[in-house]
């Protein structure tokens, strides 16, 4: 039961990291149950502060539940966004506040599209890049209870999609370019510009 598994691991991690379940795992490919009360109040406040501190020291821009074995659709998202002002510009991305996400979803808002390099906590040292929509439109529930509807683009956008994505069953490597795919490290010495433009042209895949 969700409910039981989420009073396991607060109580014992309850100053620690929960362990992050690798890709492989059947949590990772099952549709997530949507959150209806299954713990109180106090409990999913201590959970989603257990998925900061694990996304935080992982480190991570964003953690879904089911990344820590929980079949429940809650996600955090944090971005301190670490980079240059050059990278910053080229892929809009910018410093992203915490915050919960519960029974997210989203959609388009136009259909413009970027593709940059992402990776995901679930498969460490590996990145590929994913053609994702540039702008959505938002809906969730906080951790309060109370609706919120934003709206996001450029990197907050990429992230509130892969991350709602893993509620879904679905991993970033389900929609990436088959060719793109590459270490970390070849990442870091070859094809780390700010847009993967000459990575598309020598690995030969489709950019937006």
């Amino acid at each position: 039961m969700v409910g039981d598994r989420i009073r396991e691991l607060v109580e014992k991690y309850q100053d620690g990291t929960a362990p992050i379940v690798s890709l492989g795992e059947a949590v990772l490919r099952q549709p997530a149950e949507r959150f209806d009360g299954q713990v109180d109040d106090s409990v999913l406040v201590a959970f989603v502060e257990l998925l900061r501190r694990t996304n935080k020291a992982a480190p991570g821009v964003g953690l879904a539940a089911p990344q820590v074995g929980v079949s429940v659709q809650i996600a955090v998202l944090e971005d301190p966004a670490p980079v240059s002002d050059e990278v910053a510009e080229a892929r809009q991305r910018y410093p992203l506040e915490f915050f919960a996400a519960i029974n997210p979803e989203y959609r388009p808002h136009g259909a413009q599209r970027r593709g940059f390099y992402e990776g995901c906590l679930s498969m460490p040292g590996w990145a590929g890049v994913v053609n994702r929509y540039l702008n959505l439109h938002t809906t969730y529930t906080d951790v309060a209870g109370n609706t919120q509807r934003r709206t996001f683009s450029g990197w907050q956008a990429r992230i509130f999609q892969h991350e709602t994505d893993h509620l879904r069953g679905t991993i970033y490597v389900d929609k990436a370019e088959p060719r793109s795919f590459t270490t970390i490290e070849t990442l870091q010495t070859r094809w780390n510009d700010p847009v993967p433009t000459t990575a598309a042209r020598v690995l030969g895949f489709h950019l937006d």
